[in-house]
């Protein structure tokens, strides 16, 4: 069964949101329809979510290297890792209140939490691709900056789970996982203390002590972020 083309009203209230008038209306029908609602797959979004992530990836590396001048390559690949996730993509999504025009099947509107939230950030990554295809890099580039240049400026200041962004860089420049290992427990049951070592192939391992074994993980995950580059250290540290 072929999905209903969105109304005249919903498109020009898309269009008014992101900002671009489009020539080509079919890209953005195209942008908002899930598979689910049973249309050829020429006429659903999988297509051009895949051709939008790498323009958000490009548009969004572009901004982070102008940005941060001084960031290491290691620095600049966990930031965007961060800023082209799922779950940024869907903040956008929320922040537009897009899930109001998107078109699925009675399955996936029944869809919550985390499997819907792909869904969302997936028709952002669409509706990047319908702007490049429709207006050209620029277009794309307008919207990106719009919703993601101060993002990046947060994103400055914020830390995330060390570990998390440990995984992160080691993927990115070793296309490795950190590996952790307890050295030793020691201290009485109600106040013990876990040493735990870090280890990335092609760099120095890392060390941290702390109450539990996460703590202590996540100690050496900082530590080994901050002597790489990764992590600027406190000031004052």
């Amino acid at each position: 069964m072929k999905a209903k083309a969105l109304s005249a009203e919903d498109r020009g209230q898309l269009e008014k949101l992101i900002g671009h008038e489009f020539a080509d209306k079919q890209w953005l029908d195209r942008a908002f329809t899930h598979a689910s609602t049973g249309s050829a797959k020429g006429a659903n979004y999988e297509r051009l979510e895949f051709l939008g992530d790498r323009v958000l990836g490009l548009c969004v590396a572009d901004l982070l290297f102008k940005t941060f001048r001084s960031a290491t390559e290691g620095e600049l690949s966990v930031r965007l890792n961060q800023l082209v996730s799922a779950e940024s993509c869907a903040h956008v999504a929320d922040e537009l209140e897009l899930h109001r025009f998107i078109r699925t099947g009675a399955d996936v509107k029944k869809l919550t939490g985390k499997r819907m939230m792909n869904v969302r950030a997936d028709v952002v990554e669409s509706l990047i691709a319908a702007l490049y295809l429709d207006g050209g890099l620029e277009a794309a580039r307008g919207f990106i900056l719009r919703y993601w240049e101060s993002r990046a400026a947060r994103a400055d200041g914020a830390r995330r789970d060390a570990k998390t962004e440990l995984q992160e860089w080691a993927h990115a420049k070793f296309g490795l996982t950190p590996s952790y290992r307890i050295d030793d427990r020691s201290g009485p049951d109600h106040d013990p203390r876990f040493t735990v070592t870090v280890e990335v192939p092609g760099v120095a391992p890392e060390t941290g002590v702390d109450r539990s074994k996460r703590a202590a993980e996540q100690v050496a995950a900082t530590r080994m972020l901050e002597r790489e580059g990764v992590w600027q250290k406190p000031a004052g540290e």
